[in-house]
This record gives structure tokens, sequence and C-alpha cells, in this order.
């Protein structure tokens, strides 16, 4: 059984509100109550906090893994920021998925993780509106005046750090991209989302995540010596009460019925080159 929480919107700016947020999550249960079948069903718990961006084969790979091995999986979907404080203030959770190793290498040097292995792999792209109407052709397109131009937010998540290396790499100055930034997400999918509502131009997101929104925006792809790619490890938390059971879903992931899916949802399995 999978039990999504839902997204938290996250103002960048204030630590305090994150704080806040965060012990709001974990107060309410991690997003909502068990059923009454639940409580009773005397299966063990399992707790995944995973980014958004990888909801849709985590969910699915969560829910196989917990038929298959009698037991409630529970999924929490946020951005990396989030999960990790959640985890940490809640001492609960088995394992951790952001969408960048970055962020489980840094768990993993607060005493956090017992041990991490790749999943697939992030390659960022720049979505814009269905049909391109702007024009934009590549990053140097988006300082042009009047792009509205939405990132994520570095402090929270992994595509907010990526876009700002990737704009470094490229020569853009953050003075040369503020003045069209109208959005900072605390999620990736909420860049996608103004994609949609036809609120912005253009947003810098993980390449799986745009083909969901391949019926509102289109792809324009950076290129690869100018991109940087993103690697997903899957880390089991040191708060694990089944350490074997987190093990085996770390493998499953990376079991040729976990590429699978991955590779269905249009996530990369190989590491670009």
């Amino acid at each position: 059984m999978s039990l999504s929480t839902r997204t938290l919107i996250v103002v960048p700016a204030t630590a305090l509100l994150l704080f806040g947020a965060v012990i709001a999550v974990i107060v309410s249960g991690c997003g909502g109550q068990k059923s009454e079948a639940d409580k009773n069903s005397g299966k063990k718990e399992f707790l995944i906090f995973s980014g958004g961006g990888l909801r849709l084969p985590v969910a699915e790979l969560a829910d196989t893994f917990g038929e298959e091995n009698g037991v409630n999986v529970l999924t929490d979907y946020a951005g990396a920021e989030v999960l990790i404080s959640k985890a940490k203030l809640s001492k609960r959770g088995d394992i951790y998925i952001p969408g960048d190793k970055e962020y489980v290498d840094l768990a993993a040097a607060k005493g956090l993780i017992l041990s991490q292995k790749s999943v697939c792999y992030f390659v960022p792209t720049i979505l814009v509106q269905k049909g391109n109407p702007k024009e934009i052709t590549g990053l140097k397109d988006l300082t042009r005046p009047g792009i509205k131009l939405g990132l994520g937010n570095a402090q929270y998540i992994p595509i907010g750090r990526k876009s700002k290396r990737i704009l470094a790499k490229n020569g853009i100055s953050w003075a040369d991209i503020e003045t069209n930034l109208k959005f900072q997400s605390a999620t990736v999918n909420e860049l996608c989302l103004q994609i949609q509502a036809k609120s912005l131009d253009a947003v810098i997101v993980w390449d799986a995540v745009a083909y969901c929104y391949a019926k509102y925006g289109d792809q324009i792809a950076i290129p690869r010596d100018l991109n940087v790619i993103s690697t997903v490890d899957a880390g089991v938390l040191t708060f694990t009460r089944n350490r074997e059971l987190a093990g085996e879903f770390v493998d499953f992931l990376r079991s040729e019925r976990g590429r699978a899916v991955f590779r269905k949802h249009n996530y990369r399995v190989d590491r670009p080159e």
C-alpha cells in the first residue's frame, strides 16, 4: 500500500518556515492517517522518503515491493532538504531517494546513511510552452528581455543546485538571469505545473519529469558538454528498523524488473554519455 504526502510549499528565504513545515508534516503522520485496516493488519511499515521528481517509478515499485513482501509501504514525496529534515526530526524512515546523490552523500557525512547505491540518472532540460512561442533555443535565450523564467530553489532541491551550476558552466551569471526569474520552486513538479498553467515561458527541470508534461510543453535539450548530469542514489537510513528489507528494496530498484519500471516512465538507468 502507498500513502503519499501532500507537496510542501516552502517559502524560500526563511529557514524557520521550513522547520515549521517539517514539524507540521511529522505531527500529521507524514501526510495522512492510516486506515483501520492498516492499523490492524499486523504488517510491518516501511517508509520511503522520495524526491517529488521520482514519484512515478517509486510509487509503482513501492506498491509491488509491498505486495510481494507483505509490508505496508508508506511513501513521502517532497524536496530533498525537507525530506532529510523530516527523517532527522522524526528519527524514522527506511529509504532516502532525493533527486541527486549529493544529498545522500551529505546525509552520509552526518551519519544518517548506512549504505547507498545508484538507481538512475537525471538530465536537466529546458521546458518551454507548447510550440515554443518565445523561440527559445538554448540557455542564453533565458536572459532575453521579456522571458518569464522559473528555477528550482537551490536551497531546497537538487534541480535548483544543478541549474545554478549549469548557468555558471555556460558563463551566465546569476545577475544575468535574476531579472527574468519570476518563480522559484520547492519541488521540480511545481515548475512543470507553471508551464502547464502558461504562467512561465521556460523552466529548467529533469528530462524524465518533463516527459510527463509533453502535452503542455516542449523540451529544448541542453548540449551534453554544457550540461550537468545528476546521479540518483537510494540510501538506507540509519533510522531503519528493517535493515535487511531496506537493502532488498534498493537491490529491487536496481534489478532488471526495477530498471524496466524506470525505463517505462522515461527515466535513464544507464549514465548518459
